[in-house]
C-alpha cells in the first residue's frame, strides 16, 4: 500500500461512497426526498427521523436504488412484526418487498427478522437496512457483534431510527461501528472520558461507567456525527413546512398508587435506593399496579398497555378480559398473530412487554397508552411513539402508574427525556450549520512524501 493510500484509508470524514439516485418517486414528501436522496449518495449513513415520519417508505427508497444501481439483493432487517407491516409498505409505494425466514433469497428487496439474521449469508447482498437499529445498543454484545460483522464489508448500509442514543450521547458509537466508521471504543477514547481514565465500559462498583465530553471535544463530536447522520424530529428541523406532521395533544397523567404492604421493618413508604429495593418495590406491589391499569382502561376503546414482568402481564389478562396478551414464552409465529391482529383491530387491549413490541409497528388507532416507568427511557418514547405518530387523528392519553417507592425511577426517566432532547437538539443544531459543506475533500496539492519512507 502506498503512503498516500494509508493517509486516505485513515480519514474519517469526506466518505461520500455512493451515488447520484435514480429512482425518487413523487409520494415521498420534501424532507423524506432530501434524507433519501443524501442516504443514497452517502452510501453508509444514518437517519435518526422522529416515530412516524416514513422511516420505512425512505428506507425501501433507498433499497430499490441500491437494487438498480447493482442488480443484486438488498436485505432489510427489522424488529419482531414489522416484517410484515414492511411489505405491505411496499405494495402500498408500488415497491416489490419479499420475506425469508430460513435463508433464501430472493431477486429484489428480501426482509427477515433481526433474530433471523445467522441463516443468511452477507455475501449474498449489495446492501443492508437495519430498521429500528438503535437496538443494536438493546441488544446483547454477541447479537450485536453479530449484525456489525454482517454488515462489515458491504459498500452500501443504512441505519434507520427515531431514538439514535437511547440513554447516553456515547450509545452512538455502536451505529458508528456498524456502519463502518469510528469503532465504539476509538469513539469513546477520542471524545469522551470516565473518572476511571480508561476505556472500560463494565461496571464499578457495581455502578454503570459514566462518560462525559472531553473539555474540547463536545463540538467536534457532533461535527463528526453529522458527517454519516442526519437527524429530525419535525420536517422543520430540514427547513420543510410540517404541515400533515403536527400531531394531535399528548396528555400524559401520573398516578401514584398506596401499597397495601410496607417494607419489611418500616412504618410508611419511602423511595427505594438502589436495584434491590427497586426490585421489591414492584414486586410487592404488582396487584395494585395493574388494578390502577384496569380502572384506567375505558371498555369501549382500544388501549395498549405496556408491563415489564411476567406477574404484571398474567394479573392485567386477568383483570382485562378482553385482552390479549403477548408474553416471551409464545412462538415468534404467535407473537406476530397477536400484534398484528390489534393492529387490524381484531383485539381491543394489547397487553405486552416493551422488549417485544415497542419497535416499528403503527398502532394509530389506538389513542390510550399505560405504562410502568422503569430506567429505559427509550422503552418509554418507543411505547408511546407507536400512538402518537403521523395518521394519529386523536389526542393520545398516557397514563403512567407508579408507587410512592418508585419516584427515584420516574425522575431518572424525566432526566433521561431531558438529556435525548438536548442530544437532538445539538445534532440538528450542527447538521444545519454544516450540511451544505462538501464531504467530498478535494485536496488541490498531493502530499509530498518523504524519500525515507
Amino acid at each position: 500500500m502506498k503512503y498516500t493510500d494509508f493517509l486516505e484509508a485513515k480519514a474519517q470524514l469526506g466518505t461520500m461512497d455512493g451515488f447520484e439516485p435514480t429512482f425518487m418517486p413523487d409520494y415521498l414528501y420534501d424532507f423524506q426526498r432530501a434524507l433519501t436522496g443524501w442516504s443514497i449518495e452517502k452510501g453508509r449513513g444514518a437517519i435518526f427521523a422522529d416515530c412516524g415520519l416514513g422511516k420505512t417508505p425512505m428506507q425501501l427508497v433507498w433499497a430499490e436504488n441500491i437494487l438498480r444501481r447493482t442488480n443484486k439483493p438488498v436485505l432489510i432487517l427489522t424488529p419482531l412484526a414489522v416484517g410484515p407491516q414492511t411489505i405491505k409498505e411496499g405494495e402500498k409505494f408500488g415497491i416489490e418487498v419479499r420475506r425469508s425466514s430460513e435463508g433464501k433469497v430472493y431477486p429484489g428487496i428480501n426482509v427477515t427478522n433481526y433474530e433471523r439474521l445467522h441463516y443468511f449469508n452477507p455475501g449474498d447482498f449489495a446492501g443492508v437496512v437495519c430498521d429500528e437499529s438503535s437496538i443494536l445498543k438493546s441488544f446483547n454484545g454477541k447479537r450485536r457483534q453479530q449484525i456489525t460483522a454482517f454488515m462489515r464489508k458491504m459498500r452500501y448500509r443504512l441505519l434507520c431510527t427515531a431514538t439514535a442514543a437511547p440513554n447516553d450521547y456515547h450509545e452512538l458509537g455502536t451505529s458508528s461501528e456498524a456502519l463502518g466508521y469510528m469503532g465504539q471504543v476509538d469513539m469513546l477514547n477520542r471524545f469522551f472520558k470516565n473518572d476511571q481514565n480508561n476505556s472500560s465500559q463494565g461496571r464499578h462498583f457495581g455502578k454503570a461507567m459514566k462518560w462525559r465530553f472531553k473539555g474540547h471535544a463536545e463540538d467536534y463530536f457532533w461535527r463528526w456525527v453529522c458527517s454519516w447522520a442526519r437527524a429530525t424530529r419535525m420536517p422543520s428541523d430540514l427547513g420543510f413546512d410540517d404541515g400533515d406532521f403536527i400531531l394531535p395533544k399528548l396528555i400524559q397523567n401520573e398516578y401514584v398508587v398506596e401499597s397495601r404492604t410496607l417494607p419489611e421493618g418500616m412504618l410508611f413508604s419511602l423511595p427505594a435506593i438502589g436495584m434491590r429495593e427497586e426490585r421489591e418495590e414492584v414486586r410487592r406491589t404488582i396487584n395494585e399496579r395493574c388494578e390502577k391499569v384496569a380502572e384506567l382502561v375505558d371498555h369501549n376503546r382500544p388501549a395498549l398497555v405496556w408491563c415489564h414482568r411476567n406477574k404484571e402481564g398474567d394479573t392485567l389478562a386477568r383483570l382485562i378480559p378482553d385482552a390479549v396478551q403477548v408474553s416471551g414464552s409464545d412462538s415468534d409465529d404467535a407473537k406476530e398473530e397477536k400484534l398484528l391482529g390489534f393492529q387490524s383491530g381484531k383485539f381491543r387491549v394489547l397487553i405486552t412487554k416493551p422488549k417485544i413490541g415497542a419497535w416499528g409497528l403503527n398502532f394509530q388507532h389506538c389513542a390510550h397508552v399505560t405504562f410502568f416507568p422503569s430506567h429505559s427511557f427509550e422503552q418509554f418514547y418507543q411505547g408511546v411513539r407507536r400512538c402518537w405518530r403521523f395518521g394519529q387523528k386523536n389526542p393520545v392519553t398516557v397514563d403512567v402508574i407508579t408507587t410512592e417507592g418508585q419516584v427515584d425511577v420516574l425522575n431518572n426517566l424525566k432526566r433521561k427525556a431531558a438529556g435525548a432532547n438536548r442530544m437532538f437538539t445539538r445534532l440538528v443544531s450542527f447538521m444545519n450549520q454544516h450540511i451544505d459543506i462538501n464531504n467530498r475533500v478535494n485536496f488541490t496539492e498531493k502530499v509530498e512524501v518523504p524519500t525515507w519512507l
